[in-house]
């Protein structure tokens, strides 16, 4: 893998302990927040809107702000085993940071530890891009345990790690022992919200976060 140093840039990477967590809303959250620009590098699933799509929609940020993917697959799957099943593999050299004059939120595809190839893992680029990266946790039954080896495979491979941001309902148990024995900042809180909207999603960062963390 080569990486263009001068390519790396400000903004977060925004991953997660498993896939459906919540990425995209958050992203999408930050993106509004910060007056940020976006970048999902490996869309796997066309099917529905795009994870672009739909983080345009919320945040309602001009089109410019947001980066064409590096690749867009069909099947909703792994990113290997998507690209495979159209008989390709993902040139991981692709996978570059753009440039942006805005901070950039790049959102991840499932977990940590997603192969992008049957050699490489996406956490290998997260690595070489050293952006400060955000996860996504739920707050329910489970979430202790994933939470705190996403944490623990991050810093085996030397991501910077910003924070946790938790998804759901409130647990303040949870909440609490995950940034213990994590040793991690707990970001905020995005729960569930209905309607989901630019307005809802406005509001639940002033009133659940704090634009100094970010």
């Amino acid at each position: 893998m080569t990486f263009d140093p001068k390519q790396l840039t400000h903004g977060f990477l925004v991953t997660g302990t498993d896939t459906g967590i919540g990425k995209t809303v958050v992203s999408a959250m930050l993106v509004r927040a910060l007056n940020a620009s976006y970048f999902k590098p490996v869309q796997a699933g066309l099917d529905e809107p795009t994870d672009t799509d739909v983080v345009r929609d919320l945040s309602a940020m001009p089109n410019d702000r947001f980066f064409p993917e590096s690749y867009r697959l069909k099947e909703p799957a792994s990113p290997h085993l998507s690209a495979a099943m159209e008989g390709i593999e993902i040139d991981i050299d692709r996978l570059q940071l753009p440039k942006s004059e805005h901070p950039l939120i790049v959102e991840g595809a499932g977990g940590v530890m997603v192969p992008l190839t049957n050699s490489v893992l996406f956490i290998e680029v997260f690595a070489k891009w050293q952006l400060p990266t955000i996860l996504c946790a739920r707050t329910s039954l489970g979430t202790i345990n994933h939470t705190l080896l996403s944490l623990a495979a991050l810093r085996n491979w030397r991501v910077p790690i910003h924070g946790v941001i938790f998804v759901g309902d409130a647990h303040e148990e949870n909440e609490s022992i995950i940034p213990r024995f994590g040793d991690v900042k707990h970001l905020g809180r995005l729960p569930f919200l209905n309607p989901l909207d630019q307005n809802s999603l406005s509001k639940v960062f002033e009133e659940n976060f704090h634009l100094n963390d970010f």
